[in-house]
């Protein structure tokens, strides 16, 4: 079995030549208001941009750097909002899952399921999820080289999964500070896969504020503006109309009226390397 290009998320073909998809919404599920909300304009950017969008809120953040911490609204509850998104929306919907057992569940809702960074090895849980017949995101580890998610690919297609994303988050840099290795996305797109950037948790600096991971949001658009030239099939941009507000990764997220100004941008480098490669001029 080879992985199928394009991907398909729901309604969306996502890999090469194609308008990118771009992956957003808040990082936790606050409330069903708050989802509503940043979906329909999330919609709304999707009617006047040239992108495709899935709508991203997680309902349980199992990794949180603090056991105190706000971890969402738990597997059944936010299951039920992000279905009420999709229905009220019509957009696609994904979401982490972090046990095997969640899997079955998320997939009756979701048109993609996402497997977290420190989890992308778990082969259980990569199996649950290709099991489910939905799309896969996996967040390459920050421990990973990118060379290696070839054997996260070759786990899904033998679990049954021919659409898979790979995700690329930062590599661990010392103990506060994540890296892109941008070579690293042409390396995993050989693979035959779409590839996706994750701008927002790129910029992420882990436990920097104590009990909380902090980190740039200023360091977002530049860095998807650096994978939108390398070459990429998607991006992936927490957002919240007031992030500082946010329990969760409040520090990294593009705040939600900026967020049509950087996707502009960003997607004027994309087109502009697509126009290259049709005209001939990348380099091979």
């Amino acid at each position: 079995m080879n992985p199928r290009l394009p991907a398909l998320i729901g309604p969306h073909r996502c890999g090469p030549g194609l308008p990118p998809v771009v992956i957003a919404g808040p990082c936790v599920i606050e409330s069903e208001s708050l989802c509503l909300r940043i979906a329909e304009h999330l919609a709304g950017l999707a009617a006047t941009l040239p992108f495709k969008v899935v709508f991203k809120a997680s309902f349980d953040k199992a990794n949180r750097t603090s056991g105190s911490s706000y971890r969402g609204p738990g597997v059944d509850e936010g299951l039920s909002v992000l279905e009420r998104v999709r229905a009220a929306t019509g957009l696609p919907v994904t979401t982490d899952v972090h046990l095997p057992e969640q899997a079955t569940a998320a997939g009756q809702v979701c048109d993609l399921l996402q497997i977290p960074a420190f989890l992308c090895r778990q082969t259980d849980l990569l199996l649950a999820a290709a099991a489910t017949g939905r799309a896969v995101n996996v967040k390459k580890g920050q421990f990973v080289a990118p060379a290696d998610m070839k054997h996260v690919v070759a786990k899904l297609l033998a679990g049954g999964c021919s659409d898979v994303l790979l995700c690329e988050r930062g590599t661990f840099f010392g103990y506060g500070r994540l890296v892109n290795d941008f070579a690293g996305l042409l390396t995993m797109r050989a693979m035959g896969v779409p590839v996706i950037f994750d701008a927002t948790h790129s910029v992420q600096q882990p436990a920097s504020l104590g009990e909380a991971t902090g980190g740039d949001r200023a360091l977002v658009e530049p860095l998807a503006r650096a994978a939108a030239a390398v070459g990429v099939d998607g991006f992936f941009f927490e957002t919240h109309p007031d992030p500082d507000t946010s329990p969760s990764d409040g520090a990294t997220m593009v705040p939600m009226q900026h967020l049509g100004g950087v996707l502009e941008r960003v997607l004027l480098i994309h087109e502009a390397r697509l126009a290259g490669e049709r005209c001939g001029t990348a380099v091979r």
